[in-house]
């Protein structure tokens, strides 16, 4: 199947880094990978299959030799935002739901970062960032707390179209029942902390928990879903606290629409498990994809064979430069269409369904989900 003619609707990326940040081979390289290491970026990341294929397509797209020396110095050469606009063109994304809370100084803001897109680019609240700056600014948890629930109650409002929550990454996903006082007395430790420092890292799991069930509760009363990263991301995410099956008290009290991020990898099993089990969970594919390169029809297959595929989303969670967001798109193409084609030979579905469940992981579903004012054709 060729699945370039279907629109991509995005639903969980992040911005991109002013092109300065990546002009080295090393700066460029370090992207293809979720170590935070020096030493994985310049020795181990060349060595890569996700970098190695990237420079190959890359190289085709841009009518250059496929060595990174040629590519950076063919791109350079192309204004960003010109760059940004054939890539995204190319991969036929139509729309983009934004984290913004993953950036640094060198980050595009939700002001700058849409123009630099062809298509609508709407934003996702991330909510351990925000709530580390209220400690910093309130010295009373109850303050903090009132300015939390505030921003939350009018989300919606604001335009956000969803929640997102990196708790994976700070205290696990096996999150306790919600417990104001517990709550109190880390937020005083940390807010200790933050004026020593000037800054605080939101990491301490009474806390965490507590603000969870806050953002869970609000999301199911506003109707916006809930993204909870899940699985592997860089070394600050021990995998051993970030299967999604330790959700399962929150999915099963909560009527919030639960969006488990990465396939969970390698949990994948579990999050369609889940996926397939609760109607409020719906299973996303990024960062799965692109990473599993030619592990990539495997997991699809796993994940289609259990769950609905009414319940599958496609995003990128690309980041730093519009190739990463290309480049998911392809490989997450080149993934799907194996899969389908192998369904339809083998009698599990028509091409008519497997065409319509395409379209249903590629955008529908996202569509479906989220309280976008603009729908994709």
């Amino acid at each position: 199947m060729n699945l370039n003619h279907i629109p991509i609707l995005d639903h969980h990326a992040h911005p991109l880094l002013r092109p300065e940040a990546v002009q080295t081979a090393v700066s460029f390289q370090q992207w293809f990978t979720e170590s935070t290491h020096p030493a994985t970026h310049q020795h181990h990341v060349p060595h890569s299959l996700f970098f190695r294929t990237g420079i190959k397509w890359l190289a085709e797209l841009l009518g250059c030799e496929a060595t990174i020396t040629a590519v950076l110095a063919a791109r350079a050469a192309v204004p960003y935002a010109e760059w940004s606009h054939r890539l995204f063109n190319d991969a036929n994304i139509s729309m983009v739901l934004c984290d913004y809370g993953y950036s640094t100084a060198d980050s595009y803001t939700p002001t700058t970062f849409p123009a630099l897109l062809p298509c609508p680019v709407h934003p996702i609240l991330r909510l351990e960032t925000y709530f580390q700056e209220l400690i910093v600014a309130h010295p009373r948890f109850d303050n903090a707390l009132e300015v939390f629930v505030t921003t939350l109650r009018r989300a919606r409002a604001d335009g956000y179209v969803a929640l997102k929550s990196i708790i994976a990454y700070r205290s696990g996903l096996d999150i306790a029942p919600a417990d104001k006082a517990g709550a109190e007395v880390a937020y005083n430790s940390l807010h200790a902390e933050a004026q020593r420092n000037g800054r605080v890292r939101l990491a301490a799991k009474p806390l965490c928990d507590y603000l969870l069930w806050l953002a869970a509760e609000e999301a199911a009363r506003q109707s916006l879903p809930l993204q909870i990263h899940t699985g592997f991301g860089d070394e600050d995410a021990d995998l051993r606290t970030a299967n999604p099956l330790h959700l399962r008290p929150l999915i099963a009290q909560t009527k919030a629409n639960l969006v488990l991020l990465h396939m969970g990898w390698p949990f994948s099993r579990e999050t369609a498990h889940l996926a397939a089990l609760y109607p409020n969970v719906w299973l996303d594919l990024s960062l799965a994809i692109p990473f599993a390169t030619t592990g990539i029809p495997a997991l699809l297959r796993e994940v289609l064979g259990m769950a609905h595929h009414s319940k599958i989303m496609f995003a990128t969670d690309a980041f730093t430069m519009p190739d990463i967001f290309w480049l998911a798109a392809r490989w997450g193409r080149w993934g799907l269409s194996k899969v389908l084609d192998e369904l339809i030979s083998e009698g599990f579905l028509s091409a008519q369904e497997a065409e319509e469940t395409a379209v249903s992981i590629l955008h529908r579903n996202a569509q479906t989900l989220y309280p976008i004012s603009k729908g994709i054709n």
